[in-house]
C-alpha cells in the first residue's frame, strides 16, 4: 500500500517547487486587466507558444539535478525549437551559477542577450553572475555596469546597481532616487537605516531635519531624494513604508517612521502608513494613521474601524458619524454605520440601523437580523418577529435570510420534525444558491430526505452540493453518502489517494512579459522581485493583479499571504471585479493556488513512516499553519504542524530521540505525524475524532464522546461545543476533499460530471 503512494505520487516532481505549476488563466481576464508599462519586454513568437506544451518549461517544475543531462541535450539540440534552445540554455546556466560553476554557464550566456528577447536584461544579469562565480571580478563589475547603462528603466538596472552599489555608494544613491519601488531599494534602504541607528539620536534628528528642508517640496515618495544625491532618514523610511510590506520587521520601521517624522508626512504619505498598518493587522496603529490620510470612503471607514478595534469607542463613533455624513452614498457607510450599531445603546442602534435599511438594500438584510436581535434584547418579541419576517419576504435573497431559513430548518430538525426541516432547506438552496450556507443546506436536505426514506430526493440533494459547491466541506460529505471512493471519517486514514499535478506553468492574468517567462522557467526570486517593481497598485489591485501577486508569493514560499491574496478575492463586492472572480473561480489554477502542495517530500516520507494518508496531513498542516515553518500561535504552538513546545517533549521521551527543532519542517513534522498517529490510536483510527483531539486534546473529545446525544458523525460535528474545533474539523477535512478532487484524476471526473 505504502510503495503504490511512493509510486503513484509524483513528489519528485515537486522538489524545489514552493508553488503549484498553475493552469492557464490569462483567457478569464482576456485584455481587460493588463499592466501597462513602457519597461515591458514583448515575447514575440514565446506568446504564441505559450499554451503549447514546452519540454523546457516541464523540466522547470524538477530538480536541478534531475534535468541536467535533458537541459543540456536541448540546450544544444541544433534541430530544436529556437526558443526551447533559448530557455534550455538559460535554465542551465542558471543551475550551473547556483552550484557554483559559473565557469560552466558562460559559454551557455554568450549571445544569449540578443537571441533571447523575452528575458535579454537578465541574460546578462546571469551572465555577470558567471563571470562572478567564476572569479572574474572585474568582467563582472563591467557587466552590471552595462546592464545598468543599457537598461537604464527596466527593474533589471535596479539589480545592476544594487550589486554595483556594494563597493561603490553612488549607485546604491541611483538605486534608491530612481527604482524606489523595487525591493533592492529597501534592502539599502534598511542597510543604511542601521548604519545611521549607530549615530547618536540627536544628531540623527538633527541631520534628518536638515535633509528635509532641503527637499521641502517633495510631497510623494518617489520625489523624495534628488537625482544621485543620497536619501534622507526620512526618505528611506518612506521607501521601505511604501514597498517593505514583505519584511518580518516592517512593522519597527513603520513605528520609526511615525515617531521621528511624524509632523513632517503628508496626507499621502499617512495614507500609506496607514495601509501598511493596516495589512500587518495592527489596526489601531492603522486608524490613527488613516485619520490624518486624504478623506476617502476606505479612509474614514478604516479609521474608525481601526479605532474601534482598538478600543477607543467614542472616538470611533464619531469617525463612523463623520464618514456617513461626507460618504452617505459609498458602500463603506453601510458597513461603518453597521458597526456603528454595535457601539451605540439599544434605541439609538435602531436608528441606525433603520439608517441602513433605508439607504442600501443590499444590506438592508443584515441590518434587519441585527434590528431583530436589538428587539429581543428590548423584550419586544413580535417586533423582533415581524423584522425576521421582512428579511424572508422583502430581502429573500440576503445572507440574512439564509441565515434564517438555515437556522429554521436546524431548529425543526432538532424537534424530529424532518418534513418542515427539509422544506426550509430546500428554500435556502432555491432561494439562496451563492451563499457559502447553501451547501450545508444542501447536505442536510440530504440526510433529512434519508430520514424521510426519499432516496431519489437525497441523492438529488447530494448531488447538487457537489455540483454547485464543490469545494465546500459539505461536498465531500455528500460525496461520501453518493458512496464514492473518498474516504469516510472511520476509513479515510488508510487510504493512499493517486495525484496527477500539471506538467507545467502557464502564464499570469497580469504582469510583464518578462516577468510570465521567468515565472513560467521556476525563476521565482527573480520573477518575484521584479513582480514587486512592476505591481504599485497595492492599495486597489485588480482581480488579475491580486491573483498575480497571490501566485508569485507562493512561489517564494510565502504561504501565509499568497493563499490568502488568493483566498480574499471572494470578498470583492463590486459587480465587475466579483464576474472576474466568479470566473476564475471555475478555473483549476484558482484552486490549485489555494490548495498548493509546499514540503511535499517530508510529508510523503513520515505521512509513509506513521501510515498515514498524506493528503489528510497536507491538509492539516494547511489549517495549521498554511505552511509556514516558523510560525508561532498565541499560546506557543510552534511550526507547519503548530506543535507545542512541551507536547515536543513529551513526544521525544516516548521515542527516545534526543532533540528536535520545531522550526525545521522535517522535525516538525516528524513529530507531528507522531502526534496524529497517537491521536487515531486512542480513537481506533477514528480520523475525526483523532483530528478533533490533535485540535481540541483527547481529553475534550473523549468527554463529548462519553455524553452521547448524537446518532452518527456529521451530529457529532454539528454538537461540538467548541467552535474554534468545529470550524478546524470541517476545515480539515474540507482540505482533504479540496486536494484529493483537484489532483486525483477519477474523482475530479466525477466532479465534473456532475457540474456539467
Amino acid at each position: 500500500m505504502w510503495k503504490q503512494i511512493k509510486d503513484r505520487w509524483p513528489f519528485v516532481a515537486l522538489a524545489g517547487v514552493s508553488a503549484l505549476s498553475i493552469g492557464m488563466v490569462a483567457a478569464v481576464f482576456q485584455t481587460t486587466e493588463q499592466l501597462p508599462d513602457s519597461r515591458t519586454a514583448v515575447l514575440s513568437r514565446e506568446a504564441a507558444l505559450a499554451d503549447s506544451p514546452s519540454p523546457v518549461l516541464q523540466l522547470a517544475t524538477q530538480p536541478p539535478a534531475a534535468r541536467t543531462a535533458a537541459l543540456s541535450q536541448l540546450a544544444s539540440d541544433s534541430t530544436a525549437d529556437d526558443i526551447e534552445t533559448y530557455r534550455a540554455r538559460y535554465l542551465l546556466a542558471t543551475d550551473l551559477i547556483d552550484q557554483g560553476r559559473g565557469g560552466s554557464a558562460i559559454e551557455l550566456l554568450d549571445q544569449l542577450e540578443t537571441d533571447y528577447t523575452a528575458l535579454g536584461p537578465y541574460v546578462a544579469l546571469k551572465r555577470a553572475q558567471a563571470l562572478a562565480a567564476a572569479g572574474e571580478a572585474d568582467a563582472a563589475q563591467q557587466t552590471w555596469q552595462q546592464v545598468a547603462t543599457t537598461y537604464t528603466d527596466h527593474p533589471a538596472a535596479a539589480e545592476a546597481l544594487y550589486e554595483l552599489g556594494k563597493t561603490d555608494p553612488a549607485a546604491w544613491d541611483r538605486l534608491l532616487s530612481e527604482f524606489p519601488h523595487h525591493p533592492r531599494s529597501v534592502n539599502v534602504a534598511v542597510t543604511r537605516l542601521n548604519q545611521a541607528s549607530q549615530v547618536p539620536i540627536e544628531a540623527a534628528r538633527a541631520e534628518s531635519a536638515a535633509a528635509d528642508t532641503a527637499q521641502a517640496n517633495a510631497s510623494q515618495l518617489d520625489a523624495a531624494a534628488e537625482p544621485g544625491s543620497a536619501p534622507s532618514p526620512k526618505a528611506l523610511l518612506l521607501i521601505v513604508a511604501q514597498t517593505g510590506l514583505n519584511r518580518a520587521d516592517y512593522e519597527q520601521y513603520l513605528d520609526q517612521l511615525v515617531a521621528s517624522h511624524a509632523g513632517e508626512l503628508t496626507p499621502e504619505q499617512w495614507q500609506t502608513v496607514g495601509f501598511g498598518y493596516w495589512e500587518i493587522q495592527r489596526y489601531q496603529k492603522a486608524g490613527e494613521a488613516y485619520r490624518k490620510a486624504p478623506a476617502s470612503p476606505t479612509s474614514r471607514y478604516r479609521a474608525a474601524r481601526g479605532l474601534q478595534i482598538g478600543g477607543q469607542r467614542k472616538a470611533a463613533i464619531a469617525l463612523y458619524q463623520q464618514l456617513a455624513q461626507a460618504f452617505p452614498q459609498a458602500p463603506e457607510t453601510a458597513t461603518g454605520l453597521l458597526k456603528l450599531a454595535d457601539l451605540l445603546p439599544n434605541q439609538e442602534a435602531i436608528a441606525v440601523l433603520d439608517k441602513v435599511i433605508n439607504q442600501f438594500p443590499e444590506q438592508a438584510g443584515e441590518a434587519l437580523l441585527k434590528r431583530a436581535q436589538v428587539l429581543e434584547a428590548l423584550q419586544s418579541p413580535t417586533s423582533a418577529q415581524n423584522a425576521k419576517a421582512s428579511i424572508l419576504t422583502q430581502h429573500s435573497q440576503s445572507e440574512a435570510a439564509a441565515e434564517l431559513r438555515l437556522k429554521n430548518a436546524k431548529q425543526h430538525a432538532s424537534k424530529g420534525d424532518y418534513p418542515s426541516a427539509l422544506k426550509w432547506a430546500q428554500k435556502l438552496v432555491e432561494a439562496n444558491p451563492k451563499s457559502e450556507l447553501a451547501a450545508e443546506a444542501g447536505f442536510w436536505a440530504g440526510k433529512w430526505a434519508l430520514q424521510l426514506e426519499q432516496p431519489d430526493a437525497a441523492q438529488k440533494a447530494f448531488e447538487q452540493v457537489v455540483a454547485e459547491h464543490p469545494e465546500s466541506y459539505f461536498a465531500w460529505r455528500s460525496a461520501v453518502h453518493l458512496g464514492w471512493d473518498v474516504g469516510d471519517f472511520h476509513t479515510v486514514r488508510d487510504r493512499s489517494p493517486e495525484v496527477v499535478l500539471p506538467q507545467q506553468r502557464q502564464p499570469l492574468p497580469a504582469g510583464s512579459g518578462t516577468l510570465q517567462e521567468l515565472y513560467r522557467l521556476g525563476q521565482d526570486q527573480d520573477a518575484w522581485r521584479l513582480w514587486q517593481s512592476e505591481f504599485q497598485n497595492l492599495q486597489t489591485p485588480t482581480v488579475a493583479e491580486q491573483f498575480t501577486d497571490g501566485i508569485l508569493r507562493l512561489g517564494v514560499n510565502d504561504n501565509l499571504d499568497g493563499i490568502f491574496m488568493l483566498s480574499s478575492l471572494a470578498w470583492r463586492d463590486q459587480a465587475k471585479e466579483q464576474e472576474a472572480y466568479q470566473a476564475l473561480k471555475q478555473t483549476p489554477a484558482y484552486w490549485q493556488g489555494v490548495y498548493p502542495f509546499p514540503y511535499a517530500q517530508p510529508i510523503q516520507a513520515w505521512s509513509q513512516q506513521r501510515q498515514l494518508n498524506p493528503l489528510l496531513v497536507t491538509a492539516l498542516i494547511r489549517q495549521e499553519s498554511r505552511f509556514e515553518p516558523t510560525i508561532r500561535s498565541a499560546v506557543g504552538a510552534a511550526g507547519l504542524m503548530q506543535v507545542m513546545p512541551e507536547t515536543a517533549d513529551w513526544i521525544l521521551t516516548q521515542t527516545g530521540e534526543a532533540t528536535a527543532d520545531l522550526d525545521n519542517p522535517e522535525d516538525n513534522i516528524r513529530l507531528g505525524t507522531w502526534y496524529l498517529d497517537y491521536t487515531h490510536q486512542e480513537y481506533d483510527n477514528h480520523s475525526l475524532f483523532a483530528v478533533a483531539s490533535y485540535n481540541a486534546g483527547p481529553g475534550n473529545v473523549a468527554d463529548w464522546i462519553a455524553r452521547g446525544g448524537f446518532s452518527n458523525t456529521d451530529e457529532f460535528v454539528e454538537k461540538i461545543p467548541f467552535p474554534e474545533t468545529k470550524g478546524y474539523v470541517e476545515s480539515v477535512f474540507g482540505g482533504y476533499w479540496n486536494y484529493l478532487r483537484l489532483y486525483n484524476p477519477a474523482i475530479a471526473r466525477q466532479v465534473a460530471q456532475l457540474s456539467r
